[in-house]
């Protein structure tokens, strides 16, 4: 770990710096969030198909709100439909908080 030049102005920082302390450019060093290893498309299509009973949020292992849609037939249909386009905009979780992000 040592000292790099800013992107930015071209000052030097740390080499663990998120941003530049002088003038706030961004250095592109941020730890991305991890992914899940589950897909988006067995989750779109279990939400399309199987949604009113919330057989998607078993698949990405959230159990505890799968029985609760599955008791509720998908909150009446619009806890399903909310998580559909959840799912269709790549912002579905898993039960680790890892965003799914691969459709196949």
């Amino acid at each position: 770990m040592g000292m790099v030049f800013c992107r930015g102005c071209g000052k030097e920082i740390h080499s663990t710096a998120v941003t530049c302390p002088q003038c706030g450019a961004p250095q592109g060093n941020v730890v991305p969030q991890s992914a899940s290893s589950k897909r988006i498309l067995p989750a779109f299509l279990l939400c399309f198909f199987l949604g009113c009973f919330g057989i998607h949020r078993f698949y990405v292992g959230k159990v505890g709100t799968g029985i609760l849609q599955l008791i509720t037939l998908g909150g009446f249909g619009i806890w399903a439909l909310i998580d559909f386009i959840i799912i269709l905009c790549g912002s579905f979780t898993d039960s680790d908080g890892n965003r799914i992000t691969q459709w196949t």
